[in-house]
């Protein structure tokens, strides 16, 4: 019942003035009395905390948490790329020749994602990666290659849900959502992190603001949890993870594939 409880303050929302109050109290010292109760239903391992969950003063602050150092090793190799998220790998695909691919028995425009059209068509018939973190998992997110970041941007200004049945029902969410896109080049060839907004809070936050960009490296969180899509170039990525049934289950570091 709890956690029944607690999915629907974190993915199930259209209504602004809900999502506000959702949002003032999981910031207030009040929400913070929830912390224990919160990990004990997602089962979050408290070893992993950089600090006790009674250091966390709202509900917002232990959402965000950060993990001791080292919890997260990071996937060695130049060529190797690291997940930039903890959460659940729910598809690996192509992107067509007409800068579209399908996740969940819909089309989605890249055109519409990206916005910019010489973006765009630099990954057609390359792959995309699909990541969704549940409310359990850690929503920072975290760089999966080395590289220079060319450019960043943002698009879209509300955001429905991107949970399994947002993603069937909803007005194809992860194109039109609020989103925060970095692209990134390695040896010339570029990969986009797009970081999909859950909630019309809109609750993406950059953190990475330097032009060169270090595997692993910390690049922005959500407040309430989403998606994460990564954009590899045509013949940039080899070795990508088998996707079977529901999904895999991954943390950020692990490797998920590796450079051409």
């Amino acid at each position: 019942m709890q956690k029944q409880l607690y999915r629907s303050m974190v993915e199930l929302t259209r209504n602004p003035i809900y999502t506000s109050l959702l949002k003032s109290f999981a910031t207030s010292r009040l929400s913070g009395k929830l912390n224990q109760s919160f990990a004990k239903a997602f089962g979050i391992d408290d070893s992993e905390l950089e600090g006790s969950i009674s250091d966390y003063k709202t509900l917002n602050d232990f959402f965000i948490r950060n993990l001791k150092e080292g919890t997260r090793p990071i996937a060695e190799g130049k060529d190797t790329i690291a997940s930039p998220v903890d959460g659940l790998i729910s598809q690996v695909g192509a992107i067509n020749e007409r800068a579209t691919f399908h996740i969940k028995e819909q089309d989605y425009s890249l055109r519409n994602m990206l916005g910019l059209e010489k973006t765009v068509e630099r990954y057609i018939g390359g792959t995309f990666i699909l990541f969704y973190l549940s409310p359990k998992d850690y929503h920072r997110i975290h760089s999966p290659i080395d590289g220079e970041v060319t450019k960043r941007w943002a698009l879209g200004k509300y955001s429905e849900p991107v949970n399994q049945w947002g993603l069937l029902l909803g007005q194809q969410p992860l194109a039109n959502n609020y989103r925060l896109i970095t692209e990134i080049e390695n040896m010339g060839k570029r990969m986009a992190v797009v970081k999909v907004g859950a909630l019309n809070v809109n609750s993406i936050h950059p953190t990475q603001v330097e032009r060169r960009v270090i595997k692993g490296e910390e690049m922005a969180y959500f407040t309430f949890g989403s998606t994460v899509i990564l954009l590899f170039e045509k013949d940039m990525i080899v070795q990508t993870v088998d996707v079977k049934g529901e999904g895999i289950p991954i943390k950020q570091g692990q490797a998920i594939g590796a450079l051409m």
